[in-house]
């Protein structure tokens, strides 16, 4: 399970840092598909099915908001709709005019709701749109999966009866045949009624019960709505006989089923177990408040540390002609004394730093380029060296004193 959270993290981190750029890559794929499942369902314009011309529309798509994806889709449905008949496109154009006007007023965010549900049926797998919208949509996305059945059927049936249609074509007195006939295909299809009201009856039963204040809610709403799909679609199959699949209903109502708690897994992922409630009060109100935290993982923080070995110098000043500077630097008669003391420190000081550098040059990290390493026989040399010079400093100091003595003397 941590692995799982880890990956989704990663996911929604990447997501994040590259939003700028994912989004136009996810309309591109969104116009891309449904473009080719219209090419493919209803192919009649060979300009329009040519591949790089549907490839310049899904990029052009890419760079305005997702509800031009469905405008555009509309427009190519309706080109390839001309190449059958006149009165066909000038049918197909009322009714999305129709299911426009009720899309854009009420559910004009559901774009992927409308664009998805045709893509659904084409892939056998149309109880999915019902269960996820009402997971992350709201009672208004009734409206868009409805456009979108509609949709759909109204392709299938232009499709299933292109001969009948075209043989009509040059006769103007069975222009108004046409009409009553595509007409007639959606008011008496009663297959497309049944999973309207199924489709909507089913997104509302599980956004209710998704918003209770009950634990393991969104399970017990993909449980229950899935249940409620199969019941009314059955219902009506045996009201209207519209003979649907009985294995095909059960089969993708399990896919739902999957499709589903992964959806929850990337939105509502919590942690029953760790339930807090709280109750507080001020002036007014009594507030009783229900907290559950989030399944969450923290990313490791990662942080790539360059090293760079640093050059030392490999030769040190001579430590007697350093100290015979320090000690000619002074003789004046007020800070005598202090010389003495300044030459004692200064010998003590390059003692430690002699120490501190050997101790420095066998610790440091392996990536240095030069290391530096002073025998025992080298340090012992230094300090008997600087034990000389203090010497020496102490005595002449001393035989300075002397004599200024001797010269006040006298």
């Amino acid at each position: 399970m941590a692995q799982l959270l880890m990956v989704r993290e990663r996911i929604k981190s990447f997501y994040s840092r590259y939003e700028g750029f994912c989004r136009p890559v996810l309309k591109f794929l969104l116009a891309f598909v449904a473009l080719t499942m219209i090419n493919k369902s209803i192919g009649y314009s060979s300009a329009l099915s040519n591949p790089a011309i549907v490839l310049v529309i899904a990029l052009f798509c890419s760079f305005f908001p997702v509800n031009f994806v469905v405008v555009v889709s509309t427009l190519v449905i309706l080109l390839h709709l001309y190449a059958v008949s006149l009165e066909t496109v000038v049918a197909a154009g009322i009714l999305f005019m129709l299911m426009f006007l009720l899309y854009f007023r009420f559910a004009a965010k559901d774009t992927i709701l409308l664009v998805m549900t045709p893509l659904c049926f084409i892939l056998k797998i149309p109880y999915v749109v019902p269960l996820c919208a009402g997971l992350v949509g709201a009672p208004t996305s009734m409206i868009s999966t409805g456009c979108g059945v509609v949709t759909y059927y109204l392709l299938h049936y232009i499709s299933a009866n292109r001969t009948a249609l075209e043989t009509l074509e040059n006769d103007p007195v069975f222009a108004l045949e046409k009409f009553r006939m595509l007409i007639d295909a959606l008011m008496k299809n009663r297959e497309m009624m049944v999973l309207v009201a199924a489709f909507a009856i089913t997104i509302l039963v599980v956004y209710l019960i998704r918003r209770l204040p009950v634990d393991h809610c969104w399970t017990i709403a993909m449980i229950t709505g899935m249940l409620v799909d199969i019941v009314v679609i059955l219902v009506g199959d045996l009201k209207y006989a519209t003979y649907i699949k009985i294995p095909a209903l059960i089969i993708g109502s399990l896919v739902a089923l999957v499709v589903g708690l992964i959806l929850q897994f990337f939105i509502f992922n919590v942690d029953y177990t760790r339930t807090e409630k709280v109750q507080f009060e001020d002036d007014e109100y009594y507030y009783y408040v229900k907290a559950i935290p989030k399944n969450t993982v923290s990313l490791a923080d990662r942080k790539v540390k360059k090293i760079k070995g640093q050059e030392r110098a490999t030769a040190e000043k001579s430590a007697s002609g350093d100290g015979k500077g320090k000690a000619s630097s002074g003789g004046t008669k007020e800070n005598r004394d202090a010389q003495e003391y300044r030459v004692r420190r200064t010998a003590a000081t390059r003692e430690r730093e002699a120490s501190r550098s050997s101790v420095s040059s066998a610790s440091r990290n392996r990536n240095s380029t030069k290391r530096i390493i002073v025998p025992d026989e080298v340090r012992a040399d230094r300090r008997e060296r600087l034990s000389e010079i203090e010497k020496a400093a102490a005595a002449k100091a001393r035989a300075e004193r002397n004599k200024n003595n001797g010269d006040e003397t006298e």
